[in-house]
């Protein structure tokens, strides 16, 4: 073999087709035979077990295969090439255009379904809806919540609205363009955003960088222009509560901002790893 397995044709078995994938994505990936294993799963239609116990079966359009390998050697994300993200306890609907959710935003999720358990918060908004996540979840969690869910760019709204309509959610989840909150009149509760706040020259991976929308990943120059604008824009409507994702390093500017600006409260939490990665505010 020679740059591709069985040359294009369908005698390549599962067996060899892994292997030449995996040595394929060695440099784009982390876990290459992992990823290669996934890939062909999702080619196939099967389980990554059927892998394993069918490894001398050959592969089935070996051409479309290939063409979803090259696309991961040339660091397009997993889940923009298959189409979904492994999210909480769902799988969401992604595609260019639109942020893949991330594990830390799950932490989001889990402080603002604290709030609304212990509150009793029937309305919310979001701000920067991207893929539905954090909205989906909520909503699946809470059926007597309604919520308003905004984003500034056209592919977020459409993807959200796939995953709202996936789930049945579209009497509890209201979509809206909007910056932030200019578009919602409505009396909420509690905000809960995960924005854009990474630094502008800050250098990201390619997978990311070449790959997912800036707009959903800059936060200005300094990366937490955009946090500062949330929290002068959800004290100024009145609203109570604000629950929001941040960078690592941004804990001492937000809080001295926040010292500013004037609270009742502030609660800063932490990543699975160790890191500063959001805040739950109370205004007065």
């Amino acid at each position: 073999m020679t740059g591709k397995a069985g040359s294009g044709n369908d005698l390549t078995t599962l067996k060899e087709a892994l292997k030449w994938a995996t040595a394929q994505l060695t440099e784009s990936c982390e876990r290459p035979q992992f990823e290669a294993e996934l890939l062909l799963a999702h080619h196939l239609g099967r389980e990554r077990i059927y892998l394993m116990m069918h490894s001398d079966d050959p592969v089935e359009d070996f051409a479309g295969f290939e063409a979803l390998v090259q696309r991961r050697a040339a660091h397009e994300p997993y889940e923009y090439i298959v189409g979904e993200a492994s999210f909480y306890d769902i799988y969401l609907k992604v595609a260019p255009g639109v942020l893949i959710p991330r594990p830390e935003t799950e932490l989001l999720i889990d402080e603002a379904a604290k709030m609304i358990a212990r509150e009793h918060i029937t309305s919310i908004a979001e701000i920067g809806v991207g893929s539905g996540a954090i909205s989906v979840v909520l909503a699946r969690q809470f059926p007597n919540l309604k919520i308003i869910a905004t984003d500034i760019c056209d592919a977020p709204l459409r993807i959200a609205g796939e995953n709202v309509e996936k789930f049945g959610l579209h009497e509890q989840v209201t979509l809206r363009k909007s910056n932030l909150l200019d578009e919602v009149n409505e009396n909420v509760e509690l905000v809960v955003s995960n924005p854009p706040y990474i630094a502008e020259d800050f250098m990201l991976e390619k997978n990311v960088a070449d790959y997912e929308p800036k707009e959903a990943l800059f936060g200005g120059r300094v990366g937490d222009e955009l946090l500062r604008q949330i929290i002068l824009d959800v004290k100024a409507r009145g609203v109570k509560w604000l629950a929001c994702e941040m960078g690592y390093d941004q804990k001492e500017p937000i809080q001295a901002f926040i010292n500013e600006v004037g609270v009742k409260s502030v609660r800063f939490y932490k990543d699975l790893a160790g890191f500063d990665r959001g805040f739950v505010i109370e205004f007065m």
